[in-house]
């Protein structure tokens, strides 16, 4: 019995071995049994293997395009690039333009003063001493220049052994490293056959026209000393750009001019909510108002962020900030009461439906990305200089957050409490409002504060166009240089933030 077990062992142990040689061909398309013997002795060591593919080190990036590890072949390229225009620029490159540049230039300033000596000399001039000094110094200039000359052209041979002795380095490395990337690309090809495997000539043919053009075109440039145009400046046509300016311009008019009253009654609704919060803020009794949002502060974020809010406010009205940072706060409360209330709405939208968020997404990347100068322009063009474009340039830029955040709450919500609360009969109303929004309630309300901050951020931005409150006190500093002035708006700035973020933030949680 004992022996019988035995050889059932290794036949099975057999079958594993004979199991993963299959595989390891299937994966390499070529040289199986030596990948197969390397994916054993890497797999057997916890550590770095030490193993060398001499295939990988003498194509380089060829070689790891080809079996789809650019995230390996794209670094390898820039560096045995560089390595190669250093190659070309010690050995054919025009290492010294800039100092013949500059020994031409002294050289014809030269002959300008040693023909005003002569004529000074001629006209018994008392600018003679002066002709003598400044072409002593010319001279000085250009021989100091012809032995940084001299000393360019005597170290082009360690530019080309110091570009040989990188290429060399990344040659050695990537030999190295080959192994174990295509291993660890083998481990994530037997959970996923979905990845790339086997020889395939398309990404032969792709890798080695990649890595050419890249050589060739880095050679052309550095061996030729940037003469090429065509390397040295992208080609372009000024009609081209004037095209396009135009084309925006007509777009954005025609928008402007049949959407008049759309634009208009956007302008109405912001405005409106706009001057009901300043009036709350700044028409109110400060003690009323700052005695709410300490109150708001120590039922939200408790007793200590309470005294840190009072202190906050202390200091700004001490400082005659109030009515400002109240203007502020009501701009601020316009752009993110707008925000949040589209954003959630949306982001609960793009949870439920992918292929909308993969729509949306896009556009909250413009948003985020595209300076908050640039949607001034056509805001002005829509909506006026004032306080409600002001209020659109918050909204734009702080909306994302709360869209992103929100859908990434909802998605985060573990499908086995849905599953369980479905089973036992919940509706959809019932599902989104007891168990995914409670759930993702943490994250919404990072979203929120994120949109806020953000909204906040954008309000000295806004103050070009317009807008009222610390902003503009900021922008007036900036523009003479007032530094206590340009300080004090900015912490009373920073104060809003601190007291907003610990409002809708709340406690913090230990962990």
């Amino acid at each position: 019995m004992t022996g019988s077990a035995k050889d059932q062992a290794q036949d099975q142990t057999r079958g594993d071995d004979s199991d993963l040689k299959g595989l390891v061909e299937e994966f390499s398309g070529s040289n199986g049994q030596y990948y197969g013997l390397q994916f054993t002795r890497i797999g057997n060591k916890s550590g770095f293997t030490w193993t060398f593919n001499w295939a990988a080190a003498i194509f380089g990036p060829i070689w790891f395009g080809f079996r789809g590890l650019w995230k390996w072949g794209l670094p390898f390229t820039v560096l045995e690039a560089f390595a190669l225009a250093q190659i070309v620029r010690g050995g054919w490159g025009d290492l010294t333009a800039e100092v013949s540049q500059r020994i031409a230039q002294m050289e014809l300033q030269l002959k300008l003063r040693r023909t005003q000596l002569e004529s000074a000399i001629e006209n018994n001039s008392d600018k003679v001493d002066a002709y003598n000094r400044n072409i002593e110094g010319l001279e000085e200039i250009v021989r100091q220049s012809q032995m940084e000359f001299a000393q360019i052209e005597a170290s082009r041979i360690w530019v080309v052994v110091f570009g040989l002795a990188l290429l060399l380095l990344v040659k050695i490395i990537q030999g190295v490293l080959a192994n174990s990337a295509l291993e660890a690309r083998f481990s994530e090809w037997l959970s996923d056959r979905s990845l790339k495997s086997g020889i395939s000539l398309v990404r032969l043919i792709m890798s080695g026209l990649f890595v050419f053009l890249v050589y060739a075109a880095s050679a052309a440039h550095f061996g030729t000393g940037g003469a090429i145009p065509f390397l040295q400046l992208f080609p372009t046509d000024p009609e081209i750009r004037m095209g396009a300016i135009k084309g925006i311009e007509v777009v954005f008019e025609s928008l402007n001019t049949r959407g008049e009253g759309f634009w208009d009654g956007i302008s109405f609704s912001i405005r409106s909510v706009l001057d009901f919060l300043e009036a709350v803020f700044t028409q109110t009794p400060w003690i009323v108002v700052s005695s709410f949002i300490i109150a708001l502060t120590a039922l939200s974020a408790g007793l200590r962020a309470a005294i840190y809010t009072s202190a906050f406010l202390a200091i700004t009205g001490l400082v005659g900030l109030w009515v400002l940072s109240m203007q502020t706060l009501a701009l601020l409360g316009t752009a993110a009461l707008i925000a949040i209330g589209l954003g959630i709405p949306l982001g609960i939208f793009c949870a439920r439906h992918p292929r909308a968020y993969a729509i949306v997404r896009p556009i909250l990347d413009f948003q985020q990305t595209m300076p908050a100068f640039v949607y001034m322009i056509p805001i002005i063009l829509f909506f006026g200089a004032g306080k409600p474009a002001a209020v659109v340039t918050c909204l734009i830029f702080g909306m994302p957050p709360t869209v992103r955040l929100t859908v990434l709450g909802l998605n985060g919500v573990p499908e086995s409490i849905r599953e369980a609360a479905i089973a036992y009969g919940a509706s959809n109303w019932y599902l989104m409002t007891r168990i995914d929004l409670p759930l993702a309630a943490p994250s919404i309300r990072a979203g929120m504060n994120q949109t806020i901050l953000l909204s906040l951020l954008t309000v000295v931005v806004a103050s070009l166009i317009g807008a009222k409150g610390l902003g503009e006190k900021v922008l007036e500093a900036l523009q003479y240089a007032d530094v206590g002035q340009g300080l004090l708006a900015g912490f009373a700035i920073l104060f809003l933030a601190m007291i907003l973020d610990r409002i809708v933030q709340g406690r913090r949680k230990r962990v």
